[in-house]
């Protein structure tokens, strides 16, 4: 039998004592491998970006005195005296009455402090004819317009996306350091389970859980390491927590956690001594069987055999673990208001949470429908749902009608 149920907030607390106080390390990675990955410093350019004033279009350099006025019955007429071009300093200089031909991404010439544009310009009789005065300043990108020398451009914290990968190089830098990725191990257990592409014997199910918790520990920011499924035997299960711990950072395991004759998971775990298992059932619902364990200084989650129970009880309390551990901001869960369309109940002294799909009313009202729950805690409960609803423990129900906040598990396009 399960120990007394912590409430979820127990839980949460108990399982917080046992985070490492930072990010499990630092690594210097290629920029070109640096995507998806998280901050560890500050980034701070040693150069102006651009590092100097350079042409945002193709035309002539010019000082912008020089075509004041300038329009297309009266141009400015200036001489040509040379071109730029990208790469390099140009040699030529512009003074008063001169152009320099100039493309896009040129150095500006000295001299010059704006760009006419080129189809603003006419060249008649060896005069270059500007028919559109400019000001100082025009089609010109000054010398650290984009980032100043010293200033920071990305923080420690931040996840390097394309853009951010962009930012990178524009000041220069070929690597950088970033926090270690956590390793999580994920496995299987039960008698019943095959692994995907196998023959599906009668009686048996595929092992839904660990590939949805390996796209999950993904999603979390950690890199999954899949070590397959094992029957019910006590002496197994414990070799294969052996390998998991020695493999990876935290470990997730699914089913053999309720009372059942063949449930040893909580027994295996509390053979590995203290602290052993520090969490032995939740007070919620779906994901009363729950059990965290820690075995030598390392995290064992050991969720519900559910599909459904399995992810929802991951999300809650193993992806804030693996977000911490790789140096993530913790992310949550974006919220939203809507009206309940039907009444949800709690279960009696337990939080609860009730999967719902969002819809529109004929009022243009956002409405929380709950979603039919299979006898199995079928993966479609979790699949089908946008979000879920927390039923307190001290509350009866929500009715119909009742706004709910719905904690959305994937993006609301209603």
């Amino acid at each position: 039998m399960f120990r007394r149920l912590l409430s979820f907030d127990e839980a949460e607390r108990v399982i917080s004592r046992y985070i490492p106080a930072g990010p499990l390390g630092v690594e210097c990675v290629a920029i070109l491998g640096a995507f998806g990955r998280v901050l560890a410093e500050d980034v701070v350019a040693g150069l102006d970006v651009p590092s100097f004033d350079r042409s945002t279009v193709d035309g002539f350099a010019v000082r912008a005195r020089d075509t004041f006025g300038a329009d297309e019955n009266s141009p400015a007429k200036l001489r040509v005296g040379g071109n730029a071009v990208v790469g390099k300093l140009s040699r030529c200089a512009v003074r008063s009455g001169v152009a320099v031909g100039i493309v896009t991404g040129a150095p500006l010439p000295v001299g010059a402090d704006a760009v006419v544009m080129v189809e603003d310009t006419e060249f008649k009789r060896g005069v270059l004819l500007v028919r559109s005065a400019v000001v100082e300043g025009s089609n010109v990108m000054r010398a650290g317009s984009d980032f100043k020398k010293g200033e920071v451009v990305l923080r420690r914290g931040a996840v390097l996306g394309s853009a951010e990968v962009g930012v990178l190089a524009a000041v220069g830098l070929a690597d950088v350091d970033v926090f270690v990725v956590p390793r999580v191990a994920v496995l299987s257990t039960g008698a019943e389970v095959t692994r995907p592409g196998g023959k599906l014997l009668p009686g048996r199910v595929f092992d839904t859980n660990a590939y949805g918790l390996c796209a999950a520990v993904v999603e979390s920011g950690g890199v999954p390491v899949f070590l397959g499924v094992f029957p019910d035997r006590a002496a197994v299960i414990r070799r294969a927590l052996v390998k998991a711990l020695a493999c990876a950072d935290v470990v997730v395991t699914s089913g053999g956690v309720s009372v059942g004759p063949k449930d040893f998971l909580p027994g295996v775990l509390g053979s590995f001594g203290e602290p052993g298992v520090v969490v032995s059932g939740v007070a919620i619902k779906p994901g009363k069987p729950f059990t965290v364990a820690v075995v030598g200084g390392k995290l064992v989650f050991a969720l519900p055999g559910h599909p459904a129970s399995a992810l929802l009880v991951f999300r809650l309390f193993v992806r804030p673990v693996i977000e911490a551990l790789g140096g993530r901001k913790p992310r949550g869960f974006v919220e939203v208001k809507a009206v309940a369309g039907a009444r949800m109940f709690s279960a009696k002294g337990r939080r609860t949470f009730v999967s719902v799909k969002l819809k529109r009313d004929e009022r243009g009202e956002l409405v929380a429908e709950p979603v039919p729950v299979g006898l199995s805690g079928a993966i479609s409960t979790l699949a089908g749902a946008d979000g879920f609803v927390e039923v307190a423990e001290n509350r009866m129900f929500f009715d119909a009608g009742d706004e709910v906040a719905v904690k959305l598990l994937k993006e609301c396009k209603v």
